[in-house]
């Protein structure tokens, strides 16, 4: 399928709009709820590492980074008891990465912050401008999803 002018040029707004929105979203969820100020990157790992233990190498598939990328990032999560390192029940040989109880209990309060600080700031824009983002939701998810195969 070929662009448009105006699928570039919403294209090139959505880009340079994205780091800003989410700086401001992860800004107002820290103040929001007193939350460490934790780097994106640990946070996207702990999302991965959410849904059960995995091997360093299946972790840095998923998140699309260098495995030396997450090794960096545990040496400083495990500092801070946010992973620690499990055998894998069937072998001992195996090490698996596991988010901590610490470590998912922060996590849930980041979502729940997060969500609140967007439902307010949403709440602030005219009401035409909410339908618009409640519109969108379903094409954002859509190219979120179209985006991971690349």
């Amino acid at each position: 399928m070929d662009t448009t002018d105006a699928d570039q040029a919403a294209a090139t707004e959505l880009s340079r709009l994205l780091g800003p929105l989410r700086r401001a979203v992860l800004r107002a969820t820290r103040n929001a709820a007193d939350l460490p100020d934790l780097p994106e990157a640990q946070i996207e790992l702990l999302r991965v590492l959410a849904d059960g233990p995995l091997p360093a190498r299946e972790a840095a598939a998923r998140l699309r980074v260098a495995p030396s990328t997450v090794s960096n990032l545990v040496k400083t999560m495990r500092t801070a008891e946010l992973v620690e390192r499990r055998s894998r029940p069937d072998d001992a040989r195996t090490v698996l990465l596991a988010a901590t109880t610490t470590a998912t209990d922060l996590l849930d309060r980041y979502d729940r912050a997060s969500a609140t600080a967007l439902a307010r700031g949403i709440g602030t824009l005219p009401p035409q401008e909410q339908t618009a983002i409640h519109a969108a939701l379903p094409a954002l998810t859509h190219l979120a999803a179209g985006l991971k195969g690349n």
